[in-house]
């Protein structure tokens, strides 16, 4: 069943359909109270019933054609056409046909309390269905006289359908036994107050028959609203059955759809990420083999003038040329290198260069065991960054010694550059990234994500600190 399983989301208070059944029947009896006697009263009261019953039945009719689920309450539909109809016979000439028109309305009744529990016996279809063969033979054999015979049956059909009720509310107080749920508990309540008055008032007809006929005559036709009102009343269950599974149903394609975007948005990061990598290889790939033309080709063309040129200046030219093209190669391989051997060739460079231009070289190694490595690309940077540093400090310094020290603090590798010459000229103040490089320096600086920074002033040489992230 999918009665009141609706999400527990608040939602306005709305109230229950029996307020509704209720209004739409005393609400006569408000406009005729002063007019019509109990007797009379009570057949418009049926009147009213039977007219709400074939309405209800045809809308229940429809959604049980339409839904799957609810197939059940096609015996429900059964059930209120044969109360209309019994009712329509109740003309004391076409009496004999009422224990024919309850047998139906308690096959329906039955088979519908039941289905609706998924409860189902075959020997109680058979049964059931025998039943329908016995009760007009039976009549038949009688000659169709309204007799004692027709009365029996009536009260055999009553009492099968008080035992089904029965029936079907303790199966519903066992299914909420074995798994207590609130949705649960709401239904069983209002099964409980549909089926128990119900029940009590078919009981209470049969009783008041044999005790007294003036008293069944006046209580009856009140008694026998009963279960129309029940029907009723399960009628507009299947309706709200049916709204609360579209509802459940929105919810549940809301929810499928959300997943599907999650899914569409994984697949797309997940093909961006592929894409990116295919990219990354194929970038590697060109790397690769470029450094490998520069290095075949440029580089043998560049050593063969080193060895063979008569020029001092084309030789050291040349040999500078090969030098940066060999770092170039070694930034396009992209082989990550240790950082300890990276300051040990850069270490070489700076002491031979700068004790080439008679200044003394002071290096200054971190004093802890360094296991860190360079991606090459910042190799690269770095390496041309102290490059053009120690050239400043050749070049435009006029300093007779130069300190580099290098450091790893919290993540970052430090290198500070500091000369004890002339400083920077002092047009040049406020606009250190103008001159000797400056500019270039931090601009590698800063596509390695760190910084470079100077600090420098007439007479008291020049700083550069330089902080790259590992």
């Amino acid at each position: 069943m999918i009665a009141f399983t609706a999400s527990r989301v608040r939602q306005p208070r709305r109230l229950p359909p029996a307020l509704f059944l209720a209004a739409a029947l005393c609400w006569p009896a408000v406009a005729h109270a002063q007019t019509l006697a109990g007797p009379d009263w009570a057949a418009i009261l049926r009147g009213w019933v039977a007219a709400m019953l074939a309405l209800m039945a045809t809308i229940v009719g429809l959604v049980a054609g339409l839904h799957h689920r609810e197939r059940a309450a096609n015996f429900l539909v059964g059930m209120m056409l044969s109360w209309v109809v019994l009712r329509a016979a109740g003309a004391p000439a076409a009496a004999g046909l009422r224990p024919l028109l309850m047998t139906l309305l308690v096959l329906c009744g039955v088979q519908y309390l039941l289905r609706q529990m998924n409860w189902k016996r075959s020997w109680i279809d058979h049964a059931l269905l025998i039943q329908c063969l016995i009760v007009p033979a039976s009549l038949l054999l009688t000659g169709g006289q309204v007799g004692v015979l027709p009365a029996v049956w009536n009260v055999v059909l009553s009492l099968e359908l008080v035992v089904a009720m029965g029936w079907a509310l303790w199966l519903r107080r066992l299914r909420l036994q074995a798994g207590p749920d609130e949705a649960q508990a709401r239904e069983f309540r209002l099964m409980t107050l549909l089926l128990l008055p119900t029940m009590l008032a078919l009981l209470a007809e049969l009783a008041l028959a044999p005790v007294s006929e003036s008293l069944w005559l006046t209580a009856s036709p009140w008694l026998s609203l009963a279960l129309p009102v029940l029907m009723l009343g399960l009628g507009l269950q299947v309706v709200n059955n049916v709204a609360h599974a579209r509802v459940d149903a929105e919810k549940r394609v809301a929810a499928v759809e959300q997943r599907m975007a999650d899914r569409i948005a994984d697949v797309e990061r997940t093909h961006s990420q592929l894409a990116e990598q295919k990219l990354e290889q194929v970038t590697e790939r060109e790397r690769k083999r470029i450094a490998a033309d520069l290095h075949d080709d440029l580089g043998a063309k560049l050593l063969t003038i080193v060895h063979t040129s008569e020029s001092d200046r084309i030789s050291t030219l040349a040999r500078e040329a090969l030098e940066e093209m060999r770092l170039s190669v070694r930034g396009l391989t992209g082989k990550p290198v240790h950082l300890i051997d990276a300051l040990g060739d850069w270490r070489a460079e700076v002491v031979s260069r700068l004790g080439q231009a008679n200044i003394l070289a002071e290096w200054k190694s971190p004093a802890e065991d360094i296991e860190h490595t360079f991606q090459a690309r910042s190799y690269v940077q770095t390496t041309r960054i102290l490059r053009e540093s120690v050239s400043n400090i050749i070049k435009h310094s006029g300093a007779t010694n130069a300190t580099i020290s290098s450091a790893v603090q919290d993540g970052d590798f430090i290198l500070t550059i500091q000369d004890n010459g002339q400083g920077i000229p002092t047009e040049l103040d406020g606009r250190l990234d103008r001159g000797h490089g400056m500019a270039s320096m931090k601009s590698r600086a800063k596509q390695m994500h760190g910084q470079c920074l100077v600090e420098s002033g007439p007479g008291w040489g020049t700083v550069i600190r330089l902080t790259i992230p590992l």
